[in-house]
């Protein structure tokens, strides 16, 4: 990627830096040679597991040009155990704490040029796909695999930036094989896009909230939240949608805020009531905080509050905001400093 390319203008995610930092799996053992190498493309055999049995799951965290101007990685730890157990989940060894974790460092700090300044970032996304060559291993894990960290420079996630969204409310079709639905891999996010490319076609809306048995769990891609000036709701967690790490940092911003912070189950009928009063937004790492204006269930339009973005919404917004970019004290130790920028 040319420095001179804009991370505000291009889509989100296409633009990329020019180091990766990649490991093997082999013979029951990892080797990693500690170093970011040059950005090149992957050979793989037809036959690779990943192909055909969908072997692979990812992370993805950002680092954040500070205000001093060094580059530092929000929450990075919680993001190499978030990894180390969705590897698990695929039945494969995962590699050590230590070993995924120098390897997300050393590709972003060989990639750190290309953070731009506020609200931009750089996106971090660590990849681990299973690369043998077998198809006749649709009911065994792979036996070999790759781990690697790529690094694109990004804008706002929904073009716009902050606007308040529409949400169209599904309430027949789960987000994803429940017992799979922390695990941040690739089959999580596809089995979403069908109903949200519909949501998007027949009710203009820009996400799907599910809700699969009257239980509001998330969208296809963010977690979701009520709140207003004392309380902040969520759905609690299991293993049927993602546990997020921006959710956990607003959850702990809110207690800190002194808001009443609920993780409970949350029916659709109550959020058509919290309507009237109080405010609902999504939440995850490309999309930080993102307001929700309105929602559609079973034709009906609901508009939240005003329509707009709302006053804790926003104060919530900007005080994760400030501490990722080091405006605000990191007293919780979120941020690692990367030595190079």
């Amino acid at each position: 990627m040319s420095e001179k390319q804009d991370p505000f203008s291009a889509p989100f995610g296409t633009l990329f830096g020019d180091k990766m930092a990649v490991a093997t799996y082999v013979d029951g053992e990892y080797d990693y040679p500690g170093a970011a190498v040059p950005l090149e493309n992957f050979s793989l055999h037809p036959g690779t597991h990943v192909l055909h049995y969908a072997s692979e799951c990812f992370e993805g965290l950002k680092a954040h040009r500070q205000a001093d101007g060094s580059v530092a990685i929000f929450r990075l730890d919680d993001s190499v155990h978030r990894m180390i157990n969705s590897i698990a989940k695929l039945r494969m060894v995962p590699p050590s704490f230590e070993m995924l974790r120098q390897l997300i460092v050393d590709a972003t700090t060989a990639n750190a040029s290309f953070t731009p300044d506020p609200p931009g970032s750089l996106y971090i996304r660590p990849t681990f796909i299973g690369t043998a060559a077998n198809i006749g291993a649709a009911a065994t894990p792979s036996s070999e695999a790759m781990l690697y960290c790529i690094n694109s420079p990004v804008g706002d996630y929904f073009a716009g930036g902050i606007r308040p969204l529409t949400l169209f409310i599904e309430t027949t079709m789960p987000r994803t094989t429940p017992q799979f639905g922390s695990v941040k891999s690739g089959a999580n996010y596809v089995m979403a896009l069908g109903p949200t490319l519909d949501a998007k076609r027949d009710h203009v809306a820009d996400q799907v909230l599910f809700a699969s048995g009257d239980d509001i769990t998330e969208t296809g891609a963010a977690n979701f939240f009520l709140c207003d000036s004392e309380r902040l709701i969520t759905r609690n967690l299991d293993d049927s949608f993602l546990h997020g790490i921006t959710r956990k940092s607003i959850i702990q911003i809110a207690k800190d805020m002194g808001l009443t912070v609920e993780e409970r189950s949350i029916p659709v009928a109550e959020l058509k009531a919290f309507a009237e009063h109080g405010e609902l937004f999504l939440s995850g790492t490309a999309a930080v905080i993102a307001p929700v204006g309105n929602v559609i269930t079973h034709g009906e339009h609901i508009q939240i509050g005003d329509g707009q973005p709302g006053p804790t919404t926003l104060k919530l917004r900007e005080a994760l905001t400030d501490i990722q970019t080091g405006k605000a004290e990191d007293v919780h130790g979120w941020l690692t400093p990367l030595e190079s920028a």
